[in-house]
């Protein structure tokens, strides 16, 4: 069996599970706070308005919302093969459980994937509506909003891979999800000490709060630096998907 087809199979999967509404839950929160407040960024004192909303609208889903919401895809997609030993009718075929796995990490790619898709949409349809309504004359910046929806997903790659190492590693899904909630919970508070490099969770996070020093900051020096940063993401990531590979199905192999 090719990559591909197994890939098709995962999809297949979890195509009639709750998670497509899912993934529209956070960034409908997040939009619809931001717009409801949008009387409050166009004023005289404002320039460049939908860059402070998008930033300020996007602190508390970086660091939390979308964590949340990708903790649970990962115990969804996991759960289709451990209810009813799925995972050892699945093992028994000849089928390597190396590429099992990453195929499923891919699934939960995809999925953060559209959510950010998801999240820009609905963001810009938002948008769109307000300023017909409110007679907001700004245009909304529409590359921006692209920029850092592709910056976001990016550095959410290392923490959903390690989102997923731990749902590999733990068979019940209340150990997989308490841990990673309590991993995800002090990610603000890490992202202020030197500690946020090799902490994954706060990646995300930390790179909106960057965009809101930058946004703020009279200087012209950017806050997020690429080095470290991308040696550290890389190598973190690396590690992870090594390790939820070469473990998933481990036990049942036994």
């Amino acid at each position: 069996m090719s990559f591909m087809e197994l890939l098709k199979i995962e999809f297949m999967k979890v195509k009639r599970g709750r998670i497509v509404p899912l993934i529209f839950i956070a960034p409908l929160l997040v939009v619809v706070s931001g717009v409801a407040n949008l009387s409050m960024y166009f004023t005289p004192e404002y320039t460049n308005a939908w860059p402070a909303m998008f930033i300020q609208s996007a602190l508390v889903y970086a660091y939390y919302l979308l964590p949340f919401s990708m903790i649970v895809v990962c115990v969804m997609i996991a759960g289709r093969e451990t209810g009813n030993n799925g995972i050892l009718k699945m093992l028994a075929l000849p089928v390597s459980r190396y590429a099992l796995s990453l195929a499923k990490f891919c699934v939960l790619v995809f999925y953060l994937f559209m959510e950010m898709v998801v999240f820009l949409a609905v963001f810009v349809i938002a948008g769109t509506v307000a300023t017909s309504t409110m007679g907001v004359t700004e245009t909304l910046p529409v590359f921006y909003l692209l920029k850092w929806c592709v910056g976001l997903f990016l550095t959410m790659l290392p923490c959903v891979g390690t989102m997923w190492v731990i749902t590999v590693l733990f068979e019940k899904p209340l150990f997989s999800v308490g841990l990673n909630l309590l991993l995800v919970i002090p990610s603000v508070l890490v992202a202020n000490t030197p500690l946020w490099i090799a902490y994954p969770y706060c990646y995300s996070g930390y790179l909106v709060s960057c965009s809101l020093h930058d946004f703020t900051a009279e200087s012209g020096t950017a806050a997020f630096s690429l080095f470290p940063f991308l040696p550290v993401a890389a190598l973190v990531f690396a590690l992870v998907l090594v390790v939820a590979i070469t473990r998933f199905g481990k036990k049942e192999m036994r």
